[in-house]
């Protein structure tokens, strides 16, 4: 049953009966009479339309201040009032017309007992209107904020694929005249990425093997440039590959340990990628040779690529998920990201572990 539906029969309901219940006192009072009837129906009548446009103005009153809002709903049921009086006093003329006519102060008490039920129904409605007003503000509040949040991640992705493209196309340049061929396998990997970048900005997360699939591509770029400097090693456990993970987030970070690391080597550097799930949560770390120079660096921990990574774990798990990066020894940097898995993604990594074989590790 809607709103509409369940007000109408509150209200045909709630004054139906409140009239029904005087004629019964009446009838003990002065003996049952058919004229009590048609004073009931019209009470009923009149109490339904002056509810009712009370409701129609009320509205707009939800989000005044208290005391104005008191001082409007006390004015609207005073008029009810008045107006129910001047009906009931010649209809029940019959009844108390003698008595009120010796003590008109009697009217005062007349007035209270019809103003108690219009005084309650006022005070339900508005009381009722306010919560609805309040709800609906907080789902619009819940929307804004998401949208929000929408807006932020859109902008963060887009922030970042010219920032790694640079790098990506300087890759691909040095192989035009040295090998074509090579070059051209350089395009078709550089073609990859650039999609992976285009559909980043349409979706939230992707499966965990096409951001490796990305990342493959990238260092198979930079391997180029680094040659036998780069050095790489994958560690990734099968049930991990279809979890859901932020588009581009692993290249970014993966393009940060090179800019920081692997370049600054003197002689050559590695990058490390391991994946693992425990206490259903998806860990990934991601090792490289390096330093870091300190809390408070622009370069490396205060760097766009960890920044970014940061603000959008927060944007899709708030707390939930957590990204930090340290000095693992002397040489070595790395960096980790643990995201908590859905309830779905729970159940089929159960599945998946029962029915894989071990990790398998690649150089």
């Amino acid at each position: 049953m809607n709103k509409n539906k369940l007000y109408w029969l509150f209200q045909i309901g709630g004054w139906s009966l409140y009239n029904c219940n005087e004629v019964f006192q009446y009838s003990l009072q002065y003996g049952f009479d058919n004229s009590m009837i048609s004073n009931a129906i019209a009470n009923i009548v009149l109490s339904i339309l002056l509810t009712h446009l009370f409701r129609i103005i009320a509205k707009k009153w939800v989000r005044l201040q208290l005391s104005e809002l008191a001082l409007r709903v006390g004015l609207g049921v005073f008029v009810i009032t008045m107006i129910l009086v001047a009906l009931n006093l010649p209809l029940d003329a019959k009844y108390v017309g003698e008595l009120l006519h010796e003590k008109p102060i009697l009217v005062i008490e007349y007035f209270i007992n019809l103003a108690k039920p219009v005084l309650v129904w006022a005070l339900i409605y508005m009381f009722y209107n306010y919560s609805e007003e309040r709800r609906q503000r907080e789902v619009e509040e819940i929307k804004l904020k998401s949208s929000i949040k929408e807006t932020e991640a859109k902008v963060l992705r887009a922030q970042m694929n010219p920032h790694f493209m640079f790098n990506a196309l300087n890759s691909i340049r040095a192989l035009v005249l040295e090998d074509p061929s090579r070059a051209q396998q350089g395009i078709t990997q550089l073609s990859n990425i650039l999609r992976s970048s285009l559909l980043a900005d349409r979706r939230k997360t992707v499966a965990l093997k096409e951001e490796l699939r990305t990342v493959e591509d990238y260092l198979a770029l930079e391997k180029v440039r680094y040659e036998e400097r780069l050095q790489m090693k994958w560690d990734i456990a099968p049930e991990t590959q279809n979890i859901q993970v932020p588009p581009m987030m692993l290249q970014t970070l993966v393009e940060n340990a090179i800019k920081h690391g692997v370049q600054k080597a003197l002689n050559w550097g590695f990058v490390d990628i391991s994946t693992s799930i425990a206490d259903n949560k998806l860990y990934i770390k991601i090792r490289n040779t390096g330093q870091l120079q300190g809390t408070e660096s622009k370069s490396e921990s205060g760097g766009f690529g960890l920044k970014n990574t940061t603000q959008r774990l927060d944007l899709l798990y708030g707390s939930e998920a957590s990204f930090k990066i340290y000095q693992e020894d002397s040489l070595t940097v790395c960096a980790e990201i643990m995201i908590p898995l859905s309830s779905n993604e729970v159940k089929t990594v159960s599945t998946e572990t029962k029915s894989t074989t071990p990790a398998v590790t690649a150089s």
